[in-house]
């Protein structure tokens, strides 16, 4: 039977082999939120970049660029790394690049080594569970973190995944088993048990409740993010 385990953050990836497996990069507040909420809502594509430098380049050849460190608009970029801003359609048949301080250093980690990369968000839990569940490959969910350490709203993520996988998985890592039951614990209060963490505090702090609000919403979406080459599309099961 295939098998799940999450890793809590990337400074842990040399402990796991992520060959020929199903990744699910995991970065709540916001990066694969926000790319999720961004294909959803018609842009062609996206593609991450670890360095800022880089992808600010793309502008030159017509991307749109999102650039985001600490929580802030990087600057000389055109959009930050807030969901809302991909829902009024503009970006719509749009091309991004986009890099940020944790989701797309995450990214870079496991290229070339997977079989698929797909983003880990809220807002499509089902679609992704359903997609994992039909493919035949053992799956790691990568939480992002925050600048490699652990963080409670990716970990919640990866347990609320682990439960909707678990029918389809063999699951004997500890981890996977301890987040399911911290999401069982607080699945009825998401928001409230997150309100505690400290990554929901910088960013009420830049004032963007509503980004924090958003990210949480669950199954508002029926679309994979995915990885193909070098950039994510989203795809309906």
């Amino acid at each position: 039977m295939k098998k799940l385990e999450i890793c809590l953050s990337p400074e842990l990836v040399h402990l796991y082999d992520f060959n020929n497996k199903n990744i699910v990069i995991v970065d709540i507040f916001r990066a694969s939120s926000t790319m999720i909420v961004a294909l959803a809502n018609g842009v062609t594509s996206i593609t991450p970049f670890k360095n800022l430098g880089e992808c600010r380049e793309m502008s030159k050849k017509g991307y749109i660029i999102a650039g985001e460190r600490n929580g802030l608009t990087a600057e000389g970029f055109e959009l930050g790394n807030s969901p809302l801003a991909f829902l009024e359609k503009k970006y719509a048949t749009k091309k991004i690049a986009m890099t940020t301080t944790n989701g797309t250093v995450a990214i870079q980690l496991a290229k070339g080594k997977a079989k698929n990369i797909l983003l880990g968000a809220f807002p499509n839990l089902k679609a992704t569970a359903d997609f994992l569940s039909a493919m035949s490959e053992d799956v790691i969910i990568l939480c992002a973190g925050w600048k490699g350490k652990f963080n409670l709203e990716d970990s919640l993520y990866a347990g609320a995944l682990t439960k909707e996988l678990k029918g389809n998985f063999k699951i004997e890592c500890d981890t996977a088993i301890a987040l399911e039951s911290l999401y069982d614990t607080h699945s009825k209060d998401i928001k409230g048990f997150l309100s505690q963490a400290s990554h929901t505090k910088r960013l009420q702090n830049q004032n963007i409740e509503a980004d924090i609000d958003f990210c949480l919403s669950l199954n508002i979406y029926d679309l994979v993010g995915i990885l193909r080459e070098n950039e994510f599309f989203g795809e309906k099961n």
